[in-house]
């Protein structure tokens, strides 16, 4: 009979057997979806359908996330797409910068010696819209506050003020690093929703209160003035902006690739592939179930979603935009519509089917169509290959998220970026 070692021996030998087939039964499925376009059974007529012919466009909106690591000589395809899109959309338009706008760690103190590449890096993106007519509104990401560290405040106040100083017609929002929520008017009937959403996962001083210019008194409070603005604006079509998503099928809400349960060195250096079985899932099943600060499994950011979709799930139709993962997403859920759009600059893995209807693992970005009509269309814009004569390549979903009545012609008008009224009809 075998001793007790050996019986541990056996078990620990069976159980890296079964991981290992497991591990290799995913990469299998990877490979095969791994950068495919996947769309939901429910949609997957997508292509059949189109605007309505007969009703003239009011408003587009472009949302993109993660620009922070665009090439600065002047050929990266995302930035040249997005170039594209400004010069066909006019003024009746705008554009979302959804946060992480300077990788690794925004914009440092003038002596850092990696302030030189990070200006280069926000440079180039402020040129692309120093000849636009339309909107520009930046928010902040994680990566943009000094990826969550104590002193992230000082960076994010740089590089708003970095910002401003150098695109005055911009917006950046909420102003200060309050937590918001902010909002401004885009068109007749339209209004945009921005909050901070980094602001309740972060480490250190965080603005609150009047003597920073911030509306609320607590973290809570936040959640109620947005809960009382969607409650007085049920007449407008609404768009929110945040930098982390609410829904994700990808790093951030806890999905992750064979390799990296196998190679988990390859998070710290790309080339460590050192093979850990069993070992190696360690870290992917801490990051689904306790999550370092920038993941949903995290009580901070669990906490802000569990408030956050309290508000949102009591308005339909609303449309809450983020980036974060380096992918696109779409979400259609109790009846309101949450998009990533986070692979301005870098991609990343995103796992096919849950609740999505629409993922790519693909560099692009997002646009919304505002129609007379009361249509409202998402577009998908991806780069083509290099050795295209154009940065567009044919677009590889579409799908009308709202339909309606016309807007009305006597839609009130929202002051721009002005705060949100307190009320205490919204969940704690």
């Amino acid at each position: 009979m075998p001793s007790p070692p050996s019986l541990l021996l056996y078990l620990l030998v069976a159980v890296s057997a079964v991981v290992v087939a497991w591990l290799f039964q995913r990469y299998r499925q990877e490979r095969r979806y791994r950068r495919q376009v996947y769309v939901a059974a429910a949609a997957a007529d997508w292509a059949s359908h189109q605007p309505d012919p007969t009703s003239a466009l009011r408003y587009r909106l472009a949302l993109v996330g993660d620009l922070g690591a665009v090439a600065t000589d002047g050929h990266d395809p995302v930035l040249n797409l997005l170039q594209q899109w400004l010069g066909e959309a006019g003024e009746a338009s705008g554009v979302v910068i959804l946060g992480d706008n300077v990788y690794p760690t925004g914009i440092p103190a003038p002596t850092h010696p990696g302030r030189a590449v990070a200006e280069r890096r926000m440079n180039i993106q402020l040129d692309a819209f120093r000849s636009y007519a339309g909107r520009v509104v930046f928010l902040s990401g994680n990566h943009d506050w000094n990826k969550g560290r104590p002193d992230g405040y000082q960076y994010l106040l740089r590089q708003e003020a970095y910002v401003l100083q150098n695109l005055p017609a911009a917006h950046y929002l909420p102003p200060k690093g309050c937590p918001g929520p902010v909002t401004l008017q885009l068109a007749e009937g339209l209004l945009l929703v921005v909050l901070n959403t980094q602001w309740w996962v972060q480490h250190g001083p965080r603005p609150l209160g009047p003597e920073f210019g911030c509306t609320a008194l607590n973290e809570t409070e936040p959640f109620e003035q947005l809960h009382e603005l969607l409650e007085h604006n049920r007449h407008q079509q609404i768009v929110i902006a945040g930098h982390h998503p609410l829904y994700s099928n990808a790093l951030h809400g806890g999905k992750f690739t064979a390799k990296q349960h196998l190679f988990p060195l390859t998070a710290a250096h790309k080339r460590a592939y050192v093979p850990l079985p069993v070992l190696g899932s360690l870290f992917p099943v801490y990051r689904q179930l306790i999550g370092a600060e920038e993941d949903m499994a995290h009580p901070r950011y669990r906490k802000m979603r569990r408030r956050l979709l309290r508000v949102l799930h009591q308005f339909p139709n609303i449309i809450y935009a983020a980036g974060h993962d380096h992918n696109l997403q779409y979400f259609h859920y109790r009846k309101g519509h949450y998009l990533v759009s986070g692979s301005g600059s870098k991609t990343a893995f995103v796992q096919h089917g849950g609740k999505s209807t629409f993922t790519h693992e693909h560099k692009g970005f997002f646009g919304l169509e505002f129609y007379q009509n009361g249509d409202v269309w998402l577009r998908t814009y991806e780069p083509g290959l290099p050795a295209s004569d154009s940065p567009a390549a044919a677009e590889v979903f579409r799908k009308k998220l709202l339909s309606g009545a016309a807007v009305p012609a006597t839609a009130a008008a929202t002051p721009a970026a002005a705060a949100a009224p307190a009320s205490s009809a919204a969940a704690s």
